[in-house]
C-alpha cells in the first residue's frame, strides 16, 4: 500500500468498520468501493492542498479517473505500475530488459505522483511516445479502472512492490490479464493492517497469478493473508540489480572536481539523501558540530519532495550555513558549506560525487529509503533506525558491515567523524557495501523468467537466450 497516497484514508476508514470481517466477498468489495467514492472529494481536496506547494498536482486529473486518449493499437502493451520515484528507479532495469526482449511490445508505465512521472520522463525520454508511455494510474474506482483497462488492453500487468488494490486486481482477473507483483514486500505492520480486512484481501490475492517476494519473511506474510502457496516465489530484490552507467560515475567525478575548484580545497562530501520534514534540522545539527573540528566538509542536502526545496533552503540559511542551490548552477566559494540538491533525477550523480551517504526518511518514522543506491557505488552508508520499509535489506547490510544505524544527531556526527578519521574503517565499510550489493544480484533474471511464462508464447522475442 502506498502510505503517501490520499486513498489510504479509505483503507484506514475501512479498517475501523465492522464490515471488514464480513465473509461475503461481493458485499465486502461493494462497501469498499462505496467508501472510496465517498472519500474521493477528500482526496481531491488533499490534491489541491498539495498543489499549493507542488503545482503539478493540479494537472492531468482526468487520467486519475481513466480519462485519456486511447493508446494506439499497433503494439501489444505491458503495463508496469511503479507508484513513485523509488519504485520507478527500481523498475528501470526491468523495463529496459523488457524493451530488449519484447521489441514488438509497448511499455506503459503508470505512477501516482508527479515526481514519479518526472522520473519516467528522465529515464525513458528518447523512447517516450513510441516504445514507452506514461499515464497516471487511475484510482481504484470500478468505473475508472474499467475505462483505463478498456483503453490500454494490456497483455500483462506488473505491479512494483506492494500496491494491492482490490478493484484493479478484480478488473484484471475478469479480463484474463495476468498480474505479477514484482519485488513484493510486506512489512509486519502492513500485514497487520491488511489482516483487518482479510476476507477482501484473501479473495484479491487468489486472483493474482504470481507474487514475487523479496524475502522468505515477506512471502510468509502473504501466505498468512491468503495467498496460495503455488502463487508465491522468492526472487530477492530487483533493487540489487541496479546498474550505474559509466556516464553517471564520470558526471559525479566532474561535479566533485567543480566543487573542489570553487571551494579551493578537496572536500569530504556527505550526501544526505531523500530527507523529510523533521530530520533536515537534525542533519544540520550534526553537520555543524562536525564543522568545529573538520573544515573541509561539504554537505549535499537532498529533500525527498520538490515542494520542500524552498523551505529547506531557508532552514539551511537559518542554521549558520552558506548554501548554494544546485539548480541555479552557481559556483561554490570558499565559504560554501551546503549544496541544496533541488533538482530531480540527479541523486545517483550526487552519490557518485560523495564520500559518505546518509539515507533519509529514517530519523523519523517514514520507513527509510533505498540504501542500495549509495552502497552499489561503494559508499559507507548511514541511516536512522526507522527503516521498516527496507527492514530485511537494512538488517542484512548492517550485518555485512556496509551500513551503520544511528539514533540522534550526536550519533550521526560521531559516525561521520570516525569515517573521516579512521581510514581502515572507512575502507572496510566501503568494500562491504559494494560487495553486499554485488553478491545479491539475480532477482531481475528470475523476475524476467516469471514474465516469460505469463506472456503468450507466440509473442516472446527470439532475442531471449
Amino acid at each position: 500500500m502506498d502510505r503517501n497516497n490520499g486513498l489510504t484514508i479509505c483503507y484506514y476508514f475501512w479498517f475501523l468498520t465492522t464490515w471488514t470481517r464480513h465473509n461475503n466477498t461481493g458485499m465486502n468489495r461493494f462497501i469498499y468501493s462505496a467508501l472510496l467514492y465517498l472519500a474521493t472529494p477528500l482526496v481531491m481536496l488533499r490534491m489541491l492542498v498539495r498543489a499549493r506547494k507542488a503545482p503539478a498536482y493540479r494537472k492531468r486529473w482526468g487520467e486519475r479517473f481513466g480519462f485519456f486518449p486511447t493508446l494506439p493499437q499497433d503494439k501489444p502493451v505491458i503495463w508496469v505500475h511503479s507508484v513513485s520515484v523509488g519504485e520507478t528507479i527500481a523498475s528501470a532495469p526491468m523495463v529496459r530488459e523488457l524493451l530488449e526482449r519484447y521489441p514488438e511490445h509497448r511499455i506503459l508505465v503508470t505512477t501516482m505522483t508527479p515526481t514519479g512521472s518526472d522520473r519516467v520522463k528522465a529515464l525513458y525520454g528518447n523512447l517516450l511516445g513510441n516504445r514507452v508511455r506514461h499515464i497516471y494510474c487511475p484510482y481504484d474506482l470500478p468505473d475508472a479502472q474499467n475505462r483505463f483497462l478498456n483503453k490500454i488492453k494490456p497483455e500483462l500487468a506488473l505491479i512494483i512492490d506492494t500496491e494491492l488494490w482490490p478493484n484493479t486486481i478484480a478488473a484484471c482477473h475478469k479480463r484474463g490479464i495476468p498480474v505479477i507483483i514484482v519485488n513484493a514486500r510486506l512489512s509486519e505492520r502492513s500485514a497487520r493492517g491488511y489482516a483487518r480486512m482479510k476476507g477482501l484481501v484473501s479473495t484479491m490475492l487468489k486472483q493474482i497469478p504470481m507474487v514475487a517476494c523479496q524475502s522468505k519473511d515477506d512471502g510468509e506474510r502473504f501466505i498468512r493473508l491468503g495467498l496460495p502457496q503455488q502463487q508465491l516465489t522468492i526472487t530477492g530484490s530487483v533493487k540489487f540489480d541496479l546498474s550505474i552507467s559509466p556516464e553517471i560515475v564520470e558526471q559525479g567525478k566532474h561535479l566533485k572536481s567543480t566543487w573542489k575548484e570553487g571551494l579551493g580545497r578537496p572536500p569530504v562530501v556527505i550526501t544526505a539523501a531523500s530527507t523529510h520534514e523533521g530530520e533536515d534540522q537534525q542533519i544540520l545539527d550534526a553537520f555543524n558540530s562536525l564543522r568545529e573540528q573538520h573544515d573541509n566538509l561539504l554537505l549535499v542536502l537532498v529533500p525527498r519532495h520538490p515542494e520542500r526545496f524552498d523551505a529547506v533552503n531557508e532552514l539551511v540559511k537559518n542554521s549558520r550555513c552558506n548554501v548554494v542551490r544546485h539548480s541555479e548552477n552557481q559556483p561554490l566559494t570558499p565559504s560554501t558549506s551546503v549544496v541544496l540538491g533541488d533538482t530531480m533525477g540527479e541523486m545517483m550523480t550526487f552519490f557518485a560525487a560523495s564520500d559518505i551517504a546518509f539515507v533519509g526518511g529514517s530519523l523519523i518514522e517514514r520507513g527509510g529509503h533505498n540504501m542500495l543506491e549509495p552502497a552499489v557505488l561503494g559508499l559507507p552508508v548511514l541511516s536512522g533506525r526507522h527503516v521498516f520499509n527496507f527492514q530485511d535489506i537494512s538488517d542484512s547490510l548492517v550485518r555485512a558491515g556496509g551500513m551503520q544505524l544511528v539514533d540522534s544527531p550526536q550519533q550521526l556526527a560521531e559516525a561521520i567523524a570516525r569515517l573521516i578519521t579512521d581510514k581502515p574503517h572507512y575502507k572496510e565499510m566501503s568494500q562491504n557495501a559494494a560487495h553486499f550489493v554485488a553478491s545479491n544480484r539475480g532477482a531481475l533474471e528470475k523476475t524476467l523468467n516469471l514474465i516469460n511464462h505469463q506472456l503468450p508464447a507466440s509473442d516472446v522475442s527470439d532475442n531471449i537466450d
